[in-house]
């Protein structure tokens, strides 16, 4: 704004400085600009004026950022020129937010215990938790009875198919064994009556024996067949009795599942020993939690002390010293901060002086040369410079 003004008036007073024409025919030559063509002269005219509005923008951000550092000197010397009573008030309570912040930070970069959500869902459960655990020890306890159970029923149902199947052996060899005997009886009869019938012989003792070993043999073989089939009718028996044992057992199962997984679902786990660990792990996070709530209010309390004492000295910007109490316990600290500031602020000299001088004050000697070359063309110019100022001035 101010740089529109200054160009206006040397406008004004143009025969106060002396321009040598040499220099602008120079940068005529650069440009290749026809000043008699009044689209270019408006061109070249509206350039330089931005280059100044860009300036003067660039040197109001550049002035702030330079009187910030430049307060921030004046702190650091207001601070090192305490007396020494006051200036260990003021490195005590430092020192107390320094510590507290330390503990904030370890606090904050710590591996956590327990995961937010996790922590939030055992806070909503919390008086259940301990009812909880009981019910699913119970429950998982009961599953393994219940499949130790259908374990030993597997197994004994397994016994009594192999004793089934070994009967039905027997069975089918006294079968077999009754049929020979059956056909050997016959075959003895033939001989014997072959022997008595061509052979003239007495066959009696024959029949005796032969009926003796037949009726040994078969009432054997019966008596066998017999107890089989009573075994093979217990077997089966046995076998009913444990598949009605496994249907029971299986619907207790089914129901202890069920009610196993709703617990799983309802408390966020898989076992009851993982839901006494998420227990454990919130009691220690919630007191650490807690131990943060208190440090953090402590901190709260010493900051604000902190900024109190600060102020009483005339800091001009006590807050950023919160983040900068190292530089107050340290003096080394507080020379490399110094330091650094000074830098920046010859940094910041250095672009301004850029800005004003080269951009701004370049731009404002091409134009009043301009005119000193071309008057004829003063007035349209000048009408120019008080437009783009308007502008310059709404935005």
């Amino acid at each position: 704004m101010g740089w529109f003004k200054n160009l206006i008036n040397k406008f004004r007073k143009s025969d106060e400085s002396d321009i040598h024409d040499e220099e602008w025919e120079d940068e005529e030559v650069s440009h290749q600009i026809d000043y008699h063509n009044k689209e270019q002269r408006n061109d070249y005219v509206k350039n330089c004026l931005e280059r100044m509005a860009d300036a003067t923008r660039e040197l109001e951000n550049l002035t702030f950022e330079y009187d910030m550092v430049t307060s921030y000197l004046k702190d650091m010397e207001e601070i090192e020129a305490l007396p020494p009573e006051e200036s260990e008030q003021l490195k005590e309570c430092a020192k107390r937010v320094s510590l507290l912040q330390d503990s904030k930070a370890d606090f904050m970069e710590r591996p956590r215990r327990i995961s937010d959500e996790k922590y939030q869902h055992i806070e909503r459960i919390a008086d259940e938790v301990e009812e909880g655990y009981q019910k699913l020890t119970e429950a998982e306890d009961y599953q393994d009875l219940i499949r130790q159970d259908l374990n030993r029923l597997e197994g004994e149902k397994h016994a009594y198919l192999y004793r089934k199947n070994e009967v039905m052996h027997i069975i089918s060899d006294t079968r077999g064994m009754a049929f020979i005997c059956v056909a050997a009886l016959g075959l003895c009869i033939l001989l014997l009556l072959l022997l008595q019938f061509f052979l003239d012989m007495d066959t009696h003792a024959g029949y005796l024996v032969t009926a003796a070993a037949a009726a040994i043999a078969i009432t054997v073989i019966y008596v066998k067949h017999v107890d089989a089939r009573k075994e093979l009718h217990r077997v089966e028996t046995g076998i009913n009795k444990i598949i009605l044992l496994q249907n029971k057992v299986k619907i207790r199962y089914v129901n202890n599942t069920n009610l196993l997984d709703y617990l799983y679902l309802k408390y966020g786990v898989s076992s009851a020993q993982e839901l006494m660990q998420l227990w454990e792990n919130y009691k220690i996070e919630k007191e650490e939690r807690e131990k943060f709530r208190r440090a953090e209010l402590d901190l709260d309390y010493n900051e604000q002390e902190l900024l109190q004492i600060l102020k009483r000295y005339q800091i001009k910007d006590p807050a950023v010293w919160l983040h900068q109490t190292e530089a107050i316990l340290d003096h080394k600290e507080m020379v490399e901060i110094r330091h650094n500031l000074i830098i920046r602020r010859q940094s910041l000299r250095r672009r301004m002086d850029y800005n004003k001088e080269v951009v701004a004050g370049g731009s404002q000697k091409e134009i009043k040369a301009l005119v000193e070359k071309y008057p004829q063309y003063a007035k349209e110019i000048m009408a120019s410079v008080e437009e783009y100022e308007k502008k310059f001035a709404k935005s």
